[in-house]
């Protein structure tokens, strides 16, 4: 499967941004999907994810209540809506696809990775 990120961009603190993860290639819905980032200097790190069907999701503590991971499986993509963004949210971020069901943490047991989106939120 082939995964293209988009809808990052500059904000400012407190703003929102949605981003898409469009995927092609194989069925979507086989795949439990996930949001990464990365900023610079630290480890890539999970920010989020969704089951198969979208019926579990997983948020790490920090974007709690800020952020929600939703999923189309018939426009086979997956998209990330992030309000009330903090400059600490300032990541390149990646969406990958897993053949489990759902992945948290070991982002080696993801096989299939987009080619990352820039999100830059200013203070």
């Amino acid at each position: 499967v082939q995964l293209q990120a988009s809808g990052g961009g500059l904000v400012q603190a407190g703003g929102s941004l949605r981003l898409s993860c469009a995927a092609s290639g194989r069925t979507f819905s086989i795949y439990g999907m996930g949001w990464f980032r990365q900023a610079p200097g630290k480890e890539r790190e999970l920010v989020c994810a969704i089951s198969r069907i979208g019926g579990t999701t997983y948020y790490t503590d920090s974007v709690k209540g800020r952020f929600t991971i939703s999923r189309d499986n018939a426009k086979n993509t997956v998209y990330l809506q992030m309000n009330n963004l903090k400059p600490e949210d300032t990541a390149v971020y990646y969406c990958a696809a897993s053949t489990a069901a759902l992945v948290v943490g070991n982002p080696n047991k993801y096989d299939y990775w987009g080619q990352g989106t820039l999100v830059t939120v200013s203070s």
